[in-house]
């Protein structure tokens, strides 16, 4: 490979080893914007607490927190255009990188485990206590049962796309990943709408008590999960109505399918864990 052709991909690359396939993505800027994007977030929750205490200014966590959601989506969308769409039908389709992506995804959802089971050990600690530790709002409502049916129904016609696309039938996968991301967006909303229920009329918020604080964690960094699997399968949907899967072509949507059948699963988790698990014995 020429010195020229190592770097043509619209120098979003950092020079790469010469067997490396071709606008493949893996030297690239993209993974670290993303990390920093990440690593903010986090920054920003901490820095919201300290502002609580007068630490540091009380806007300080919230502008962090904001923007680094930002740089995180678009580093996430950086990463998996030129990992995935620039120079799509040119690239090598074998069966060996396919495999190194779905091990890849297979890490990151170990970190992403990982991520879950640090707010979820806090949780189990606080209920070894005095339960419980505060006032509870009624948290098992149809609102919580009708969201968890949206997401499950989700996985279903998630799979159901992909088992389209693997038999080459492009209506179906369209159609179901058209449904898969209404859920996804109405189940979103349903998220949004419960928390006003709890902050205006049960004055339930992430600063009233020690649940509270575990519960807002858990359900807000779950409900940003769904809401960067919502952007990964929007983009996925666009690339799908250009033509760009066949069913030997179908790597990022096996990638993104496993990435929100882990969502849904630790939803389940959680209702079972948080929801259920919090009113027994209150």
């Amino acid at each position: 490979m020429s010195t020229e052709e190592a770097h043509d991909d619209h120098g979003h690359h950092l020079p790469a080893v010469q067997d490396w396939p071709r606008g493949f993505g893996e030297a690239s800027w993209w993974p670290f914007v993303t990390a920093v994007g990440g690593a903010g977030i986090y920054t920003g929750a901490g820095l919201y607490v300290m502002g609580q205490d007068g630490i540091v200014g009380e806007m300080l966590g919230p502008a962090v927190f904001i923007g680094s959601i930002f740089l995180f989506l678009a580093g996430i969308y950086g990463w998996l255009y030129h990992a995935f769409v620039s120079h799509f039908w040119s690239r090598d389709a074998s069966q060996k990188s396919a495999s190194k992506l779905r091990w890849g995804m297979i890490a990151f959802l170990g970190s992403e485990l990982a991520t879950f089971g640090a707010l979820f050990t806090y949780y189990f600690f606080i209920r070894a206590g005095t339960w419980p530790p505060q006032e509870l709002p009624h948290l098992t409502g149809s609102l919580v049962i009708a969201n968890t049916a949206l997401l499950i129904a989700s996985s279903f016609t998630l799979h159901w796309a992909h088992v389209a696309i693997r038999n080459e039938n492009r209506r179906n996968f369209i159609l179901g990943l058209a449904v898969t991301l209404l859920l996804g967006t109405v189940f979103i909303g349903g998220q949004v709408y419960e928390y006003y229920e709890f902050i205006v009329h049960s004055e339930f918020s992430l600063t009233t008590g020690i649940f509270g604080s575990a519960f807002y964690g858990l359900t807000g960094l779950h409900g940003l999960h769904v809401s960067l699997g919502a952007v990964i399968l929007g983009i996925v949907f666009v690339r799908a109505l250009r033509g760009q899967y066949s069913a030997e072509r179908h790597v990022s949507v096996s990638t993104a399918s496993m990435y929100w059948h882990f969502v849904d699963v630790v939803w389940i988790f959680l209702v079972v864990v948080l929801y259920v698990g919090a009113e027994v014995g209150a």
